[in-house]
């Protein structure tokens, strides 16, 4: 039996991967994620969310990812890391990304084959292709002049591609000189962390989401209190404290995790660290 079964949960209501079914939608992610969906549907070239590490940019992609892959209109792509040795493998993993066949093994021709996919898709198929960009940070600006060359490619009324990139703040410094990229960004959207009453909310619907039943609570609201402090509202920080007191609760037989049994997790980590 998994520890959560005993706590009357169906799933792991705390696993740090990036899990649609258990993304917490704040006002800010669902403000940024309908700004996304809008920019997307109305074609409108490139997109960038910003954060630090764990704020959420990684599952809000992947909830987006499968909202628009509902719909046969959309071609989407994905780049989990573009951490790449030259600008001819970033030109080959997007060619085989979207199952693009250049007729030669070149730079050019391999740019070439992507404008003529794009017009393809675009213009005579009527198709939306998107192209997401995860840790967007590593972009190098060869990777980005790159970005900006696809994004040339447009019609009157829409781009031809649209490009969602999911970066760290590092990135921002490379962008400000490039003022020929920047101006094609159609939404910036910066995530900030939780503040202590989404912290609260989360939690809830993260153990709503995995099977808890009724008005039960497993956390005090000094335990939040405890967790907001500690994790200054990094979701990512959250949800890893919060599957650790979980563990701590069934180890220690406890019905409901408390301030102090958090402050005890956490002195035993810094102590480890």
């Amino acid at each position: 039996m998994e520890y959560y079964e005993l706590l009357g949960l169906k799933r792991e209501p705390f696993q740090t991967t990036a899990d649609p079914y258990f993304f917490y939608r704040s006002q800010e992610h669902a403000e940024a994620l309908q700004r996304l969906e809008i920019s997307i549907r109305l074609r409108r070239g490139l997109n960038l969310i910003l954060g630090d590490i764990g704020t959420g940019k990684t599952t809000m992609g992947e909830v987006l990812k499968q909202t628009l892959l509902r719909e046969d209109k959309f071609i989407l792509g994905t780049i989990l890391d573009p951490s790449f040795k030259s600008e001819f493998q970033f030109l080959t993993n997007i060619v085989n990304l979207f199952g693009i066949d250049p007729p030669r093994r070149s730079t050019i021709s391999y740019k070439n084959a992507v404008k003529n996919y794009l017009f393809q898709k675009g213009v005579e198929e009527d198709k939306t292709v998107v192209l997401l960009i995860d840790e967007g940070q590593k972009l190098t600006p060869t990777y980005l002049e790159v970005l900006r060359l696809f994004l040339n490619y447009q019609t009157p009324d829409f781009f031809l591609i649209n490009i969602i990139i999911l970066a760290q703040l590092d990135l921002l410094p490379k962008l400000k000189r490039r003022r020929s990229f920047m101006d094609r960004v159609a939404v910036t959207y910066m995530l900030n962390p939780l503040n202590r009453e989404d912290t609260e909310n989360m939690i809830r619907f993260r153990l709503n989401r995995a099977g808890l039943s009724g008005n039960k609570e497993l956390f005090t609201k000094e335990a939040v209190d405890v967790i907001y402090e500690h994790t200054k509202g990094m979701p990512r920080k959250i949800t890893a404290l919060c599957h650790d007191c979980l563990e701590e609760l069934i180890s220690k037989d406890k019905d409901v995790v408390t301030g102090d049994l958090v402050k005890e997790i956490i002195k035993r980590q810094v102590k480890i660290k």
